[in-house]
């Protein structure tokens, strides 16, 4: 994933607090993925509107990371979801 790279979630893809589990996860139909703090704080961020790179800067201000290595984590994490339809990405 590149700087300029728009992530969204596609139709039918949510971010939802499962109560029961007490864990944020990620559904699609018929499909889920349980996320852990650093994937949901990802996620939150991605609103079809920023870009990668701008995700990776908010990310790395609003926890006072380096930002390489955000955007290392980060594109490793997002590249993954891109692949098993979780995520889309416009260039």
């Amino acid at each position: 994933m590149i700087a300029t790279d728009i992530p969204s979630l596609p139709r039918g893809v949510r971010l939802h607090f499962d109560k029961v589990r007490d864990t944020w996860v990620l559904l699609a139909p018929e499909r889920a993925i349980t996320l852990d703090q650093i994937g949901h704080a990802i996620l939150t961020e991605v609103d079809g509107q920023r870009s990668f790179g701008e995700i990776t800067q908010a990310l790395s201000d609003k926890y006072n990371a380096p930002v390489e290595q955000i955007t290392e984590d980060s594109n490793g994490f997002l590249t993954a979801l891109r692949d098993r339809r979780f995520l889309d990405v416009a260039q």
